[in-house]
């Protein structure tokens, strides 16, 4: 339990609303899923005229926020307190998780657009950002894995804006890249630990 004086919180409390908000994104990923009126019984052709447009955007929105929700939980596993500063840090990266559902609505149903696109991608970024400075000011000065896997998306998704300006219908496959973070963990070994200093006799 934290001194009433302190200025640590306890970041359980942040991980109880955190498993709202992703919990609320996530399921409002579907929301804009179209609910069509079919004049008559729908076969393959018409169902997946329908839908295969928002299909994509919505799978890959959805694996990302699972993806981050993870690293996130993960993160405050290891960061039972924080100061004012981290928590501010984490709220703003939650309010980056809450409007998932609305890009992800705009590129599912404009997803050929340059601009949606790059917005989406643009958006994507600073999820991913956001994710890897909390984890460098949870972890500082550390040879981390989870550094290592939390900056990979980072380094996927930044050239990923340039690629939807100019291929927006090919950019959700390079976004998916992004997803090697948890590869990438496993490259890094953790730096060897110091040898215990000897006590003179």
């Amino acid at each position: 339990m934290t001194d009433p004086q302190s200025d640590l919180f306890e970041m359980r409390r942040l991980e109880s609303l955190s498993n709202t908000i992703f919990g609320v994104a996530m399921t409002l990923l579907a929301y804009d899923l179209p609910k069509p009126n079919f004049a008559q019984l729908p076969g393959w052709t018409e169902l997946a005229h329908t839908y295969s447009g928002r299909r994509a955007g919505l799978v890959l929105s959805f694996i990302i926020a699972g993806v981050f929700w993870i690293s996130h939980h993960r993160r405050l596993a290891r960061q039972p307190f924080g100061s004012r500063f981290i928590v501010i840090l984490n709220l703003f990266f939650l309010l980056s998780i809450v409007l998932l559902p609305v890009t992800n609505g705009l590129y599912g149903s404009y997803r050929l657009s340059s601009a949606v696109a790059v917005l989406y991608g643009v958006h994507l970024t600073i999820i991913a950002a956001l994710n890897a400075a909390l984890w460098w000011l949870a972890l500082p000065g550390a040879r981390s894995a989870e550094i290592v896997g939390a900056v990979f998306p980072v380094i996927v998704f930044v050239p990923g804006i340039a690629i939807a300006a100019f291929s927006p219908d090919y950019v959700q496959y390079f976004w998916m890249l992004g997803f090697g973070g948890f590869l990438a963990r496993r490259w890094v070994r953790p730096a060897p630990a110091k040898a215990a200093e000897k006590i003179p006799q």
